[in-house]
């Protein structure tokens, strides 16, 4: 299958950019698809080699799941590189577009469970929260 490609940009410098997307405080107020959703806990290394564990889950209880990858490559506000449990490549770009301006790519390996679709559009809405967390903080 084909890699899916989502970009977003965000008004604020690559520095907060880098900061929100990596930090678990922060992580913890952005990381779900809808309002129906949460993210109540966050692990991070943040070292090639290191992990990552995001709990992300409805509010209800009704369902959840750890969200769980291993850094490959890191390059500070530019790139992150990682796997996760199931082998499935992401990379994510922080392109710094001027002082105050920062697109951030995401582009990664779906998996086999669930159609293109609906997996790009989960991904732009945990996407497009990042966006507006950010912003707004």
């Amino acid at each position: 299958m084909e890699p899916i490609k989502i970009e977003i940009t965000i008004l604020a410098p690559v520095q907060k950019v880098w900061n929100y997307y990596n930090t678990p405080e922060h992580i913890t107020q952005w990381n779900f698809a809808s309002d129906t959703w949460e993210c109540p806990s966050t692990e991070v290394d943040l070292k090639e080699g290191g992990t990552f564990k995001i709990r992300m889950q409805a509010k209800d209880g009704s369902f959840g799941f750890d969200f769980v990858g291993i850094y490959d490559e890191i390059i500070p506000e530019r790139s992150l590189i990682y796997h996760t449990e199931d082998n499935r490549k992401v990379i994510v770009m922080f392109d710094k577009i001027d002082e105050t301006t920062t697109k951030v790519t995401q582009i990664f390996d779906p998996e086999k469970q669930n159609p293109v679709e609906m997996q790009r559009d989960g991904w732009y809405a945990i996407l497009n929260n990042f966006h507006k967390y950010v912003e707004n903080n």
